[in-house]
């Protein structure tokens, strides 16, 4: 009897074995028979999926020719049960790993990670610059959702992280329809090429005293400006930085100016770490490379990011530099705006329009809808103001930076926000 019960439990895990390989391999091919699918390649999933997939799908370059030019699309596919919900994050630039999203772990339901055009490896051939624009980016996130809900049929939620959040913001403008809810983390939505909010939210974060101190620092940094540059241009040629949008002062120059906007989006320093004019030059030094990222000016970062430098140039705002503080003090700034980064032959009109009426959008129409902030964040500067006319929330993270999360807010605020989703997805989080 005991090896009758051993081999019908042998037969038992064997049938379980049998079963799980062949829905694994059913799942693949479901994927590839999808229209438009190039590619799928199985990947390892993390320790919350039971599978994973890189996928690439063929998109249009502009979606209104569909018949001309195509690019192929990346975005990482880490599944659970195609009868859970789905979290999509529309990341807003390029991404190089099937990473952890927040609300797919809190919610316990199958993943994606969409890698935005003209980013990583989802570039067109003839990288057409009047084609990068958010209503093509949309269309290619609708053209994903609408391709993998023939798969996964259940509850969709939209999600992305600052650049991704506005993202996210802007495919429900377009496609309300495609997603039941929609949480957009630390999203800015700017109304200029330079938003001139931003100078009057960092005129006011933070204490007077913080503030006061911020700016000594910065001009005794410009004032040492000849004793330091040589320390700057040893520590970047250490990391691999290389600068070919202005000689290396130039350079130090805005590193220095960028300081007073990164320190409140980051808080990797605090005011009581900020250094007073009696500090050694090696004090400025380190406190400056821990506060303002000497990569940003970089020819190596500069590549990486310009598509968004382009957008934001063009559709989606940005931040220029108030200099009223240091007058006298920059010897090679003249023009204090964050247009350095864009070639000389790349140089957009900005459309005036488009965020105004997204803005608009939001506040009468867009529901269903979380905005995540960080109270101390520079991006909060231009952040979503709810009306009260949908049923959309916004949770703003007391002493938060950019780096908020849901998982920052204290338990009664995390549950007002899980509770709000699932509510509004029809959806338990399962224990």
């Amino acid at each position: 009897m005991k090896n009758i019960r051993l081999t019908f439990l042998a037969i038992g895990i064997i049938v379980s074995i049998t079963s799980l390989l062949c829905s694994q391999t059913d799942l693949q091919s479901r994927i590839e028979s999808l229209p438009g699918i190039i590619s799928v390649e199985r990947i390892e999933p993390d320790s919350e999926y039971v599978e994973a997939f890189k996928i690439f799908i063929e998109q249009p370059v502009d979606h209104n020719n569909p018949d001309g030019e195509k690019f192929k699309q990346k975005f990482y596919l880490s599944h659970k049960e195609v009868t859970l919900p789905m979290v999509i994050e529309l990341d807003g630039y390029n991404i190089d790993f099937n990473r952890k999203n927040e609300l797919a772990s809190i919610l316990k339901c199958n993943k994606i990670v969409v890698e935005h055009r003209y980013f990583g490896e989802s570039l067109p051939d003839s990288l057409d610059w009047n084609l990068l624009t958010i209503e093509q980016a949309a269309n290619d996130h609708h053209r994903i959702i609408e391709t993998m809900k023939s798969i996964y049929d259940n509850k969709w939620i939209t999600t992305g992280i600052s650049k991704g959040g506005q993202t996210t913001y802007i495919h429900k403008y377009y496609f309300p329809d495609d997603a039941d809810a929609s949480v957009c983390y630390v999203a800015p939505l700017n109304l200029a090429a330079e938003d001139p909010r931003i100078y009057h939210f960092l005129d006011n974060v933070g204490t007077k005293d913080c503030r006061k101190k911020m700016v000594q620092f910065q001009r005794e940094v410009l004032k040492r400006e000849d004793e330091l540059l040589p320390m700057f241009i040893e520590d970047s040629k250490n990391s691999g930085y290389t600068y070919s949008i202005g000689n290396d002062r130039f350079i130090f120059e805005f590193v220095v100016l960028e300081y007073g906007f990164a320190f409140w989006q980051w808080q990797y320093t605090t005011c009581d770490q900020i250094p007073d004019t009696t500090a050694s030059n090696e004090d400025l030094f380190e406190h400056l490379k821990k506060g303002s990222s000497f990569s940003y000016f970089s020819d190596q970062d500069i590549a990486t990011n310009l598509p968004f430098v382009y957008q934001a140039y063009s559709q989606m705002g940005y931040y220029g530099y108030d200099v009223s503080e240091f007058k006298g003090l920059l010897k090679e700034v003249k023009e204090p705006t964050s247009r350095i980064f864009l070639p000389k032959d790349l140089n957009p009109d900005f459309d005036c329009c488009i965020m105004q009426n997204i803005n608009t959008w939001i506040q009468k129409h867009g529901n269903n809808m979380i905005f995540i902030y960080g109270e101390i964040d520079a991006w909060s500067a231009t952040a979503v103001e709810l009306t009260g006319e949908t049923n959309s929330i916004k949770m703003v993270k007391t002493g938060g930076n950019h780096r908020t999360r849901i998982k920052s807010f204290n338990q009664k605020d995390q549950n007002l926000i899980i509770n709000t989703l699932e509510d509004w997805i029809d959806y338990e989080i399962p224990k």
